[in-house]
């Protein structure tokens, strides 16, 4: 049940953030705390995790649980988290250098499973933090310092990989509405099973291309049309659907799937962190993590 308790103000952290002025990442940072707070969570019951890159120091900027670790390992780590604690509402976030690149795999298997995670994806198509090389979702002839003559490879789709390999809820939101990324992210939260969310996020010194104006004058939010986002098959062609107009909003929800952990028999009894030892005590325990030293 939501928590009447649960407000922005305690998602605030005492840590400021470091990312360049204008970023993407500011908006993507206040649409996360008006998400969790509005979904009527405390910052006890999120944990937020991220590999590495600029965005992904969003947990330090936040007050709630946070584990930051190897670049494109957040999605296994997350599914452990989650497994230990199937209560805790767990959110990723990475980029999508990060996420897409050296991840790649791991966001294949975890989209076919279905795990309870919310999946944000910072998509600037650039990597900022190393100084600008094209990324994974970068387009045919983006220059870049590595790529002066422009990348000739052709840049993944988040929106449609997710949705060819099994996710139950697919979203693209943009970072310069965060009213609107906010509302989208909490529907991902109060999803059962496993949403990605492709969010928008322009690199104001990277990535001159697509801008806060390139998307301000293509964007257009899907629950202002007749769109149905339970076709799976028209969700796949409006995954398609970009340069002159981009379609934000959800694009594809399924409902009635089991997720990963509700199929794991010994999760049935509840929480790993809350299930008797077995008849061990916790002396037993602790002598054996002594022998492991």
């Amino acid at each position: 049940m939501p928590n009447p308790k649960a407000n922005l103000r305690l998602y605030n952290s005492q840590e400021k953030p470091t990312w360049c002025p204008g970023c993407g990442d500011y908006g993507i940072l206040v649409a996360v705390k008006q998400a969790a707070a509005g979904a009527g969570l405390l910052p006890h019951q999120v944990m937020i995790v991220s590999g590495i890159g600029c965005g992904s120091k969003l947990p330090h900027y936040m007050h709630a649980n946070g584990f930051n670790n190897l670049h494109g390992r957040s999605l296994p780590i997350a599914q452990g988290i989650k497994l230990a604690n199937h209560e805790m509402t767990v959110i990723v976030v990475t980029g999508d250098g990060d996420g897409l690149g050296i991840g790649a795999g791991h966001f294949v298997h975890t989209c076919r499973r279905n795990p309870d995670l919310t999946h944000l994806i910072q998509n600037n198509q650039v990597y900022g933090l190393t100084k600008g090389q094209y990324s994974p979702t970068s387009p045919i002839g983006f220059v870049t310092s590595t790529s002066p003559e422009g990348t000739i490879e052709a840049g993944i789709n988040p929106v449609a990989l997710s949705l060819i390999n099994g996710s139950t809820f697919v979203a693209r939101t943009f970072a310069g509405d965060p009213k609107h990324m906010a509302g989208i992210l909490m529907e991902a939260i109060k999803h059962p099973g496993h949403a990605v969310i492709d969010a928008l996020q322009p690199c104001v010194i990277y990535n001159k291309i697509n801008t806060y104006d390139y998307y301000r004058q293509r964007v257009y939010k899907l629950e202002d049309t007749d769109y149905d986002p339970s076709d799976r098959g028209a969700a796949l062609q409006k995954s398609m659907e970009w340069d002159e107009q981009i379609p934000i909003g959800i694009i594809y929800q399924e409902t009635g799937r089991p997720t990963y952990e509700s199929q794991v028999d010994v999760l049935k009894a509840g929480p790993l962190n809350q299930q008797p030892m077995d008849g061990q005590s916790i002396e037993a325990y602790e002598g054996m993590k002594t022998e492991l030293v």
